[in-house]
């Protein structure tokens, strides 16, 4: 089952990330994991909240530039060799991985974003190998 992860495109200068951050928490809406990655002169910023939907609306009000996509939240042992293991699977399937991050929400089990570029291939992959991934459900009561 995919989750929906919230992007934001924002200017590289100071405080921007902050006029991002402030919006967010004036709506309720909280941060559950966050990835940054800049060049020059911009940022994208990938979030995953409890509330995406109110997320984009209000990011869209302030002027910011955002877009919703379909990820997955994948639940991995804390075992070396677990993430390994997933990968592999995914790519015997001829999927690629187009980016993912961590998401550390317990201490037993740790989590990692991921985007590939068939979402559901990927998900069935997944469900199909015992591997448990958040229902969007889930996410709001992080």
């Amino acid at each position: 089952m995919t989750a929906k992860q919230l992007s934001v495109f924002i200017e590289n200068r100071k405080g921007r990330l902050s006029e991002v951050l402030d919006v967010l928490k004036e709506n309720g809406v909280s941060i559950i994991s966050l990835s940054l990655a800049d060049t020059t002169e911009y940022g994208l910023l990938r979030l995953i909240v409890n509330n995406p939907e109110q997320g984009r609306e209000q990011l869209a009000k302030a002027g910011f530039s955002t877009l919703l996509s379909d990820v997955l939240i994948i639940k991995i042992p804390h075992v070396a060799g677990s993430l390994q293991a997933i990968l592999k699977k995914i790519e015997k399937e001829d999927i690629n991985v187009e980016y993912l991050y961590g998401l550390s929400i317990e201490s037993e089990q740790a989590y990692v974003v991921l985007k590939a570029s068939d979402a559901q291939r990927t998900s069935k992959v997944l469900e199909e190998n015992g591997i448990e991934t958040l229902l969007p459900d889930q996410i709001a009561k992080l």
